[in-house]
């Protein structure tokens, strides 16, 4: 009959370290048992438990109290819905022993204390500093959905972004991260940004993010993720709760409808699969003219597209829709 594993009651409170684990009387190889669970080098947790972000965190502060979170992990640190540890990411001076492995992500640079904050006891990026961070390490439009979400919550606004940018002109990441700061809006979901991030890169007009809309008698119908007011045109994006809310959306579609709004619905596929395809639509439905005669008192006479199409914008457009940028997380 195997003999139960030990289980020493300091190592079920949270995750722990491999040193923590043998100031409790457990060795390397005890913790191999089924008991255990490994969740990167040197740091495990008991098995079964879920591994609650906020004390993985912890323990790689206890094994590395030299370290910044960055990135992602920062992110979540300021509110943000991102995944903070998978894997966890760090900043660590240069001269620091830490260094990247199972688990967590490493770089290594001097920050300077300004761009350090004090979270919970825990250390990492300023928010400013890890909207840079996302302009330097990632795409264009996944950087933008960070300032996004950022506006979303309230932790940021264009002003403070531009400022920060111009006060490390010639940083890298900095020109972009004014460029986004400029572009941003509140939207409600990753997807929405990379829908509206498609509309603009093809060479269409920047649509308004998150806009209330009202039928001619005042009252109101419901918020678009986008819209084009000069052409009432409603652009949605349908993410996975779609279908829980279908009643709900179909309702405020025909209302629209009837309060004499265009509306476009696009799906996750659709982005991936048929940009040109969501391109095109939009680029149509703003081309096309609006008839006076059902419009309520006040509203535009005619749709807006921009600058006449020519063969030549629209061949850039269409190279444009076929770049890699949409990445569904």
């Amino acid at each position: 009959m195997a003999r139960r594993p030990t289980i020493p009651p300091q190592l079920t409170h949270g995750p722990f370290s491999l040193d923590e684990a043998r100031e409790a009387g457990l060795t390397l190889s005890a913790l191999k048992s089924s008991a255990w669970t490994r969740l990167g080098a040197e740091l495990y947790c008991r098995s079964g438990e879920p591994a609650d972000p906020w004390l993985v965190l912890c323990a790689w502060h206890r094994l590395s109290p030299e370290l910044v979170f960055s990135g992602r992990t920062a992110a979540w640190l300021h509110g943000l819905d991102y995944e903070p540890n998978n894997p966890v990411e760090a900043i660590a001076p240069p001269a620091a022993s830490s260094r990247t492995r199972s688990g967590i992500a490493i770089r290594r640079f001097e920050l300077s204390p300004i761009d350090v904050v004090v979270i919970r006891g825990l250390r990492a990026t300023s928010l400013n500093r890890t909207l840079l961070d996302f302009c330097i390490a990632s795409s264009a439009v996944e950087a933008l959905v960070a300032v996004d979400m950022a506006f979303r919550f309230g932790k940021t606004n264009a002003v403070a972004l531009c400022r920060y940018g111009n006060d490390r002109r010639g940083m890298p990441g900095c020109a972009r991260l004014r460029e986004l700061a400029a572009l941003a809006e509140p939207a409600e979901s990753p997807m929405e940004t990379r829908l509206r991030w498609l509309l603009i890169e093809a060479g269409l007009p920047r649509p308004r993010a998150q806009v209330d809309l009202f039928a001619d008698a005042g009252s109101f119908i419901g918020r678009a993720d986008l819209y084009y007011p000069e052409a009432r045109l409603v652009i949605e994006f349908d993410g996975g709760n779609h279908k829980n809310r279908m009643v709900a959306d179909n309702r405020r579609q025909n209302d629209l409808m009837s309060a004499h709004f265009s509306v476009l619905r696009f799906t996750t596929a659709d982005l991936q699969d048929r940009p040109r395809q969501v391109v095109a639509l939009v680029r149509g439905m703003l081309a096309a003219p609006i008839d006076s005669a059902l419009l309520p008192s006040g509203a535009p006479l005619k749709a807006v597209g921009g600058a006449p199409v020519t063969s030549e914008r629209r061949n850039q457009a269409d190279q444009d829709e076929r770049r890699p940028y949409l990445r569904n997380r």
